[in-house]
């Protein structure tokens, strides 16, 4: 392990993304986003993604110097098309107009289509409830999940992000979680490193529980709560892919292939101004001191902090620096 800073971190992943293509805007973007998922230990969507993003810079899979088109079909709908390219560029040339219809109307709709993966949802949420918004955020991935009882894969895992603001500037709560179990990236990981799954993860091809990591990408996750956890990851599917024109889940290819066609996904975001309720802040405040009446209980999210420096694998780093062209 070596310790690196999050500057460095950001530097480092900027200087890739635009050694292998990305515009400066894009790689500013994407970098600041890599900088956050390290900073909170969210190392599927961190580090673990830059290798992945430069091949598909490379081979056009996904477009590094186009320009998000806004529109607003509807007074409180703000719709942007992200031109096959990154998803952060897209969520920013679109948000300020989104928190604006969210002001004036109390609450408003942001949509961000044809997109490359988003990574982590709770990014972007974060960013609308550190404004003062609540935000539901939700998009779908490549396909891996079955129905209940079923063997054919038709959703992604599917997460789903929810954050609040506590009227500071901060957060009172915050989740944001895949549909699923467990996320994806979790059994790649557990693949990569040789080692089992727990079971209750996965089942394989043929719909049986299994350890096996192999076994469990060539079969289906398994979705939280069963029926339950199916049916937010259902309601997910159709806002990310129904309501901005992106491809369902079963028709994205796997999202770290170097080469294929673009990811096309949609991701869809609800704003709400709390305002419109003279006892928003009063009512959260409550509702964090009563949970955390008993020790060690907390609200999700809350009292989380940034770790700068952080702790990354040494092959890792060297495969950023490779990458930046700096190793």
């Amino acid at each position: 392990m070596v310790k690196v800073t999050l500057d460095d971190i950001e530097t480092k992943v900027r200087s890739a993304l635009l050694h292998h293509g990305a515009g400066n805007f894009a790689a500013a973007e994407v970098a600041r986003a890599v900088r956050k998922a390290e900073a909170t230990g969210n190392r599927i969507c961190g580090l673990y993604y830059v290798e992945s993003y430069c091949q598909q810079l490379h081979s056009g899979r996904v477009k590094g110097d186009v320009l998000p088109t806004v529109t607003m079909p509807r007074p409180a709908v703000v719709q942007v098309d992200a031109q096959f390219g990154f998803a952060q560029p897209a969520f920013s040339y679109g948000l300020a107009q989104a928190l604006d219809a969210a002001r004036q109307f109390g609450t408003s709709n942001l949509a961000v289509c044809h997109a490359h993966t988003c990574t982590s949802l709770g990014y972007f949420t974060e960013q609308i409830a550190t404004a003062g918004f609540i935000a539901l955020g939700l998009t779908n991935a490549s396909p891996i999940v079955a129905a209940p009882g079923g063997k054919t894969r038709i959703i992604g895992t599917n997460p789903i992000a929810f954050s609040v603001p506590d009227g500071k500037g901060g957060l009172a709560m915050q989740f944001d979680q895949s549909t699923t179990t467990v996320a994806l990236g979790k059994i790649t990981m557990a693949k990569a490193a040789g080692e089992k799954i727990p079971e209750g993860w996965a089942v394989d091809k043929d719909g049986a529980p299994t350890t096996d990591p192999e076994a469990a990408l060539a079969g289906s996750l398994v979705s939280m709560g069963g029926y339950k956890g199916w049916g937010f990851g259902l309601m997910a599917e159709v806002l990310a892919a129904g309501l901005t024109g992106s491809v369902l889940s079963q028709d994205v290819k796997p999202l770290k292939a170097p080469t294929g066609a673009p990811h096309d996904l949609g991701q869809y975001y609800m704003i709400i101004d709390p305002s419109v309720s003279g006892g928003f802040a009063d009512k959260i405040n409550q509702l964090v001191q009563a949970v955390g009446t008993d020790e060690g209980a907390r609200m999700p999210g809350q009292h989380r902090a940034d770790v700068d420096p952080v702790d990354v694998p040494d092959a890792v780093w060297d495969l950023v620096q490779g990458l930046a062209g700096t190793a």
